[in-house]
Formats: C-alpha cells, structure tokens, sequence
C-alpha cells in the first residue's frame, strides 16, 4: 500500500504533519481524525482515529454465530445489520472463525475461553451501575476479570500493547500489517486506532507511548485484512460541512483495506437518554 502515504500528504498537505490530532466532531462525544504523526514517528504512516466519550455512548459486542448467522459478514453488512454509529474488528479467531479468548455479549459468554497469555480485556457497561467507569481497557496482569460474574457486560480479550507503565507488551517482530489499536485517554475516553499504512506492532505501541501523552493503556486487536473501521455515513451530515469532513469521509467508510469476513465486531452507539418522570398530577 505504498500509495497511501503520497494521497494523504495530497489531501491535507501541511496540515498532515502536525504532531497533534486535528479532530472533526460528528456529535457531542464523538470526534474523528486523520492523525499523522511524522516528526515523532518517522516509519509510520498515518492513523483513523475515532474518539468516543462512553458518558454518551455504549460499545456492544457482536458474534456472528450469536446472531444465528451461518457465515461471518463483512464490515460493512454488519452496519447495515447493527445500525451502529461506528464498528470496529474485534480481537483474533481461528480459522474455522472461533473467537480466540474471552468474548462477552449482555454479561453472557459467547463460548472461548480466556487465552493464556494475552493480557488485554476491553470491557463496557458496567453489570451495576455507577460502579464503574463504562469502557476500559483492563490489563489482565493487574486487573481482576471475574468470568462467572463479569463485571462488565460486554468483554473482548486481545493483546496488551501499552501498559500504564508506558511498557510495550509486545515482541519486536519486523513483521509489518495493518493494525487496529483500541486505547484508554487518562480523561476516561476511548479511541480506536486503524493504521494505514502497513506498521509493525511494536512501532505503533512505541508512538502512541511517546507522540499521544494522553493515553493511559492500550491493547492490540486483529491485524492485517480483519483490521477494519467503519463510521456510518450518517454522522457527516451533522455539524458544519467542511474541506476536511468531505476529504476525511472515504476514509472512514470501511474501504481503507480490502473486506473480508469478521466474526466478531464492536458497534459504538449513542446512549439513549434517560426517560423523564412524569411530573404530579395536574401539571404540564
């Protein structure tokens, strides 16, 4: 994908060498960019970066065997099954599309197992409310998971790329793909990395240690053809229209790397609001 690079450079010109993400807002808690971060990290290219504020917005697991479906959808067949603001790919799974390690819709487990040694676990929506916040990033080394009594009703266990020591947990490999990358900012919010370019894993945790301050730890999902972000065409009609929105849009749409099949997604929606009581008797 060496073409990449020349067209993002093309799109935004100066603007792509800035070292801090200029984000676009497509509602309230929720924010987008094409993040460039050269002069920090020469050998990578740039990232799609989504922003979500879990206050105003809930992460669901999604499991294709869970839905009764018979073969795995693409990304883009899962937005239109969900109707989800944003989608991303889920952590690894075997070739007969078995989730490798925890997996957990609706504080229900979808069948794996925990892996041995993979240490990463998002987790949202807290199984009891105000106990928590409602999406980390859990390193299983420090944090407790309880499987019989998940505190957390929507789980996926990947790998742990980022501790809060600023540690990378992975090996430098020199193996090079396409990565998807979701992080937990010290102000609570999470953001989902997609690389455009072909990186290595380690590099990648290596610039979001030293280039993104913000991030408190951050694990590894699939890489290569599974890495895939999808933000629902919708969102753009809000807000003020602009040369970056329009320029940022293609990229976005889950086009980034060539579809394949994927068993297991995670959808960001908006929270509903809460229901207003009704007010006494005889007042408007």
């Amino acid at each position: 994908m060496l073409w990449i690079l020349p067209v993002v450079f093309g799109l935004w010109g100066a603007a792509a060498f800035a070292q801090d993400p200029q984000w676009e807002s497509l509602g309230t808690g929720l924010a987008v960019s094409v993040w460039q971060p050269q002069e920090r990290c020469p050998d990578l290219g740039a990232f799609l970066v989504v922003d979500a504020d879990p206050e105003r917005y809930r992460f669901s697991v999604h499991y294709y065997a869970q839905e009764g479906l018979a073969y795995p959808p693409t990304l883009e067949a899962w937005q239109q099954r969900t109707q989800d603001s944003v989608l991303f790919n889920a952590g690894l799974f075997r070739e007969n599309f078995a989730y490798l390690g925890l997996l957990f819709k609706e504080g229900r487990s979808l069948g794996s197992r925990r892996h041995a040694t993979w240490q990463g676990l998002f987790v949202a929506e807290p199984a009891q409310p105000a106990t928590g916040p409602n999406a980390r990033v859990l390193d299983l080394t420090t944090d407790p998971f309880q499987e019989t009594a998940p505190p957390y009703r929507e789980a996926a266990q990947a790998l742990m790329l980022l501790d809060r020591t600023g540690t990378i947990r992975v090996r430098q490999t020199g193996k090079f793909a396409y990565q998807t990358v979701v992080a937990e900012t010290r102000d609570g919010h999470i953001l989902i990395f997609k690389s455009l370019g072909l990186v290595t894993l380690h590099g990648a945790g290596e610039c979001l240690r030293d280039a993104f301050p913000s991030i408190r730890v951050a694990m590894a999902m699939d890489g290569g053809s599974s890495s895939d972000l999808l933000v629902s065409g919708s969102l753009w009609a809000q807000g003020t229209p602009s040369l970056q929105r329009t320029s940022w849009k293609e990229w976005f749409a889950g086009t980034s790397t060539p579809h394949i099949p994927l068993p297991a997604v995670i959808g960001i929606s908006p929270r509903k609001p809460p229901a207003s009581s009704p007010g006494p008797a005889g007042t408007r």
